[in-house]
């Protein structure tokens, strides 16, 4: 599957600097992902890629477009473009393809008006219920549609689930939608994928042995608010991985300019955030410059205030001590974000319901959390907040009706720059490890 990348900020950047300079850049993770674990394809997104940016207003409110089926590593332009183009909000996806041929018509992102969009992951049952989600659409939203891919016939439904929500896509509104009516949207089309794979008759699945699993990273912006998800349609899988860092300036270490590489980092000098990330891979070695996006949670991005809600459905559960499995999303060629799961003889009687489905994880409405659900295993509950000796960290008290009010929350222990080098094995065991 594919990996992407988006940036904010209340400047502009070089591309080249989220691109192709990091230690772990979406170039590199084009043909060096650590977190995609296929072996059938090894660890290659080799089968095109595209960047998104948006441009000075005078030049329009639409996003500019460059993709390619040249695997990102080899394009000679992609080099070129990146290290003259600045842009304030800037997307990035390599792909290694699930549905879809080999096409410009197949690389994300794709856009429509102001609004631009990526996915990583898959729609579950896709064959078997294209149909039911082409007839929902709008004869516009479906004529729309140039690619064969799963990804652009999701944008066409969030499209159209815009439109019946009583906002036309093809608008630009001065201060864009709004960060309230994208999630809104955004939350309505993961809900009809849901609806129309419950439709799909139980006889098929069981004689056609069809997945019905589906993994919706999700990411839609309209030039001034980001929002994206991390969600997989059941109750014991693990999402793909989904990461994000904020700070006030993501720079380059001078010592290692010096030495010849390019190591960089995000500094923070107080609890604002001037630029907002977020990748399928983080793009340094360094854990406490990424936060862990808890699976089944939508993230919201607005005046680089950073909201992390969960996606309450059928799938979730206000259990915090919920373990989810990784094996799903490793047999797709992803893997979670989790650590290694604690020994069974440690974990507490999860499935002791003897056949009920245990669900998912639950976060309060503007929560940060650091750390993911093998660590919260024996941890205080989510009331107290703060810190705790499992190593997950929550504050609340944010205004769960406000979209422009973050919430605030303890920084993880930071320590000295280059000092976690050796900690990349304990935080990031994926991204030391090299299978064969």
């Amino acid at each position: 599957m594919c990996r992407f990348l988006v940036y904010k900020g209340s400047d502009e950047i070089l591309l080249s600097k989220l691109i192709l300079d990091p230690s772990h850049s979406i170039l590199k993770q084009s043909f060096d992902s650590r977190l995609r674990l296929d072996t059938r394809r090894g660890q290659n997104n080799a089968d095109g890629f595209g960047i998104g940016f948006y441009t000075d207003p005078k030049l329009g409110s639409a996003p500019c477009l460059f993709t390619s089926t040249v695997p990102a590593w080899n394009c000679t332009n992609l080099q070129r473009i990146a290290s003259k183009t600045a842009s304030r909000l800037i997307y990035a996806h390599v792909r290694a393809t699930t549905e879809g041929s080999l096409s410009e018509d197949n690389c994300h992102p794709f856009s429509h008006g102001s609004l631009m969009w990526m996915h990583n992951g898959g729609l579950g049952g896709w064959k078997y219920i294209k149909r039911r989600l082409s007839e929902r659409l709008d004869d516009k939203w479906y004529l729309g549609v140039g690619g064969g891919t799963d990804s652009e016939w999701a944008f066409a439904l969030f499209l159209d689930t815009l439109q019946r929500m009583g906002h036309d896509p093809s608008s630009i509104p001065e201060q864009g939608f709004g960060p309230t009516v994208l999630r809104k949207a955004m939350l309505k089309t993961i809900a009809l994928i849901n609806e129309f794979i419950d439709d799909i008759p139980k006889s098929v699945i069981e004689s056609e042995n069809v997945d019905t699993r589906s993994l919706l990273n999700f990411a839609i912006t309209d030039g001034h608010s980001v929002i994206c998800t991390r969600y997989v349609s059941s109750f014991t899988d693990e999402a793909a991985s989904l990461y994000y860092s904020s700070g006030t300036q993501w720079q380059e270490r001078p010592s290692t300019a010096a030495a010849g590489t390019r190591d960089f980092h995000m500094e923070r000098r107080d609890k604002g955030a001037d630029i907002v990330l977020v990748a399928s891979e983080p793009l340094t070695f360094e854990r406490e410059n990424w936060v862990n996006v808890p699976t089944n949670s939508i993230l919201t991005i607005h005046k680089q205030t950073v909201m992390v809600h969960p996606i309450i459905d059928k799938y979730y559960s206000p259990n915090p001590n919920h373990f989810r499995s990784s094996a799903y999303v490793q047999a797709k060629g992803l893997t979670s974000n989790e650590k290694a799961p604690v020994q069974p003889s440690i974990l507490p009687d999860l499935e002791g319901t003897h056949g009920k489905k245990s669900r998912g994880v639950a976060l309060p409405l503007g929560a940060r959390v650091y750390g993911s659900p093998p660590e919260r295993l024996g941890s205080s509950p989510l009331s107290t907040g703060g810190r705790n000796t499992s190593g997950w960290l929550a504050d609340h008290g944010s205004d769960e009706s406000s979209d422009t009010q973050g919430s605030e929350s303890d920084e993880p222990e930071r320590g000295e720059p280059g000092r976690n080098r050796a900690k990349v094995a304990q935080y990031f065991p994926e991204l030391t490890h090299n299978p064969r």
